[in-house]
């Protein structure tokens, strides 16, 4: 990355000595998870120049985009409709970040033993060190733990925080607090970015965020054949930049990808062998540069085929009906599609049970992985209902637990290792 931007991040407020920290981590880390792989797809090349200025280019369309009076908004979590924003002029750009820097900022605010996300954020914005948090006119939070709720009211210190209180179960009156919601944020981001959301404007935003999540589900389905085309970690890295790319330009790029990606499968190439164990990865949603995982399953022989996750299939497995009577009914249809996500935070959730024995079948795993962040409690928890469902339809199943360190590599290799070791022995 060029030094070029130093001036430009120094300009918003970002912390340089702490920025430089993280700039150190992140290049060797993807050299070494992503760099090294064999049989990448051609198409991967503009998703590693889009790393190479994850704090550069992308930063400085943000700069250009505010000099002419546009407004960025900031987003934790797959429940803010990125379309609301995109219909007033914004840009909205995912927050959530995925290392250990700025922990001792957010410890000042935060207790010791938290979820490593929340202390992330938390660390990024109280230490200067993500410039697009600096890039933020508003930041949307939501209340899908009671972790993230609370860090919003400090959060809400430094920088201006919406809160959107998602619902914990969805009956006819949690559908109806659901679009008040909406119809609140609309407002808000009305007022902040000063454009008044139109019919035209709304239904265009739709639209095009219909044609991302379409890009990434012809992506996913090609994923199903047998070799995979494409690795879990790259399919992984593309659903992590969806959340603060433009819109029309990644969506350009992941179609281009998958016309590569079906010729593969015509010709029956694939970044493994037929034989290679198929695994799906279920829980808490995996921020850049959080690859620590998929690279240990990926390293060990096996191949990610799904990802049953908020950066995964949750993000963009359900579209909006992209036609409405007139804008009320374009936002109610944005909060059915919105409430339809399958997260922890709802009780019951059967329907993401069903949608792990439904994903199994379809991409024909061999198993499954269920990687819970420390102390995120609705993930946590929920494995049990994951685990006795899984049981039932005989999907073996492996629960882990983590964090952003890597001091439990070994540990979880020792244990993936194990687990495909039996995955291989009932294959056999």
């Amino acid at each position: 990355m060029s030094n070029d931007y130093r001036q430009m991040w120094e300009s918003i407020g970002v912390d340089l000595e702490a920025h430089d920290q993280l700039m150190k981590i992140l290049p060797p880390t993807y050299g070494e998870v992503y760099m090294k792989q064999q049989n990448r797809p051609d198409g991967m090349e503009y998703f590693d120049f889009v790393v190479s200025e994850i704090h550069g280019l992308r930063v400085q369309e943000l700069q250009e985009h505010k000099a002419k009076g546009g407004k960025v908004v900031g987003a934790f979590c797959v429940f803010v409709p990125e379309e609301i924003v995109r219909a007033a002029g914004g840009i909205c750009v995912g927050l959530c970040s995925g290392v250990e820097i700025g922990a001792a900022h957010a410890e000042k605010v935060l207790p010791r033993n938290i979820c490593p996300l929340i202390k992330s954020f938390m660390g990024f914005k109280l230490g200067k060190v993500c410039p697009y948090f600096e890039s933020c006119d508003l930041v949307v939070g939501e209340t899908t733990c009671d972790g993230k709720k609370k860090a919003f009211e400090i959060l809400n210190d430094y920088v201006p925080v919406h809160v959107i209180e998602t619902p914990q179960m969805k009956r006819e009156k949690d559908k109806t607090l659901w679009l008040s919601e909406f119809q609140e944020f609309l407002s808000k981001v009305e007022e902040t970015t000063g454009n008044s959301i139109t019919f035209d404007s709304l239904e265009r935003s739709i639209r095009d965020v219909n044609n991302k999540r379409r890009a990434l589900l012809r992506m996913s389905n090609l994923r199903r054949s047998n070799p995979a085309p494409i690795s879990g970690k790259d399919s992984l890295l593309i659903e992590q930049i969806a959340m603060y790319d433009d819109v029309d330009r990644f969506t350009s790029q992941v179609n281009l990808l998958c016309d590569e990606l079906e010729t593969r499968v015509g010709e029956g190439k694939g970044v493994g062998d037929k034989g290679s164990l198929r695994i799906i990865v279920s829980g808490t949603p995996m921020a850049v540069p959080n690859w620590k995982v998929p690279h240990i399953i990926e390293s060990t022989g096996a191949v990610i085929v799904a990802e049953e996750m908020c950066t995964g299939l949750r993000y963009f497995e359900n579209t909006v009906p992209e036609e409405g009577e007139n804008i009320e009914r374009l936002v109610e249809t944005l909060a059915e599609r919105y409430l339809d996500i399958n997260c922890a935070c709802f009780t019951p959730n059967i329907a993401r049970t069903d949608k792990l024995v439904s994903l199994a079948k379809e991409y024909k795993a061999d198993g499954i992985i269920h990687c819970s962040l420390a102390f995120c409690d609705p993930y946590m928890i929920e494995s049990n209902r994951v685990e006795t469902v899984l049981k039932e339809h005989n999907i073996p199943l492996l629960k882990i637990e983590t964090d952003y360190s890597q001091e439990d590599s070994g540990q979880l290799k020792t244990r993936i290792e194990a687990f495909f070791e039996m995955l291989a022995g009932k294959k056999a």
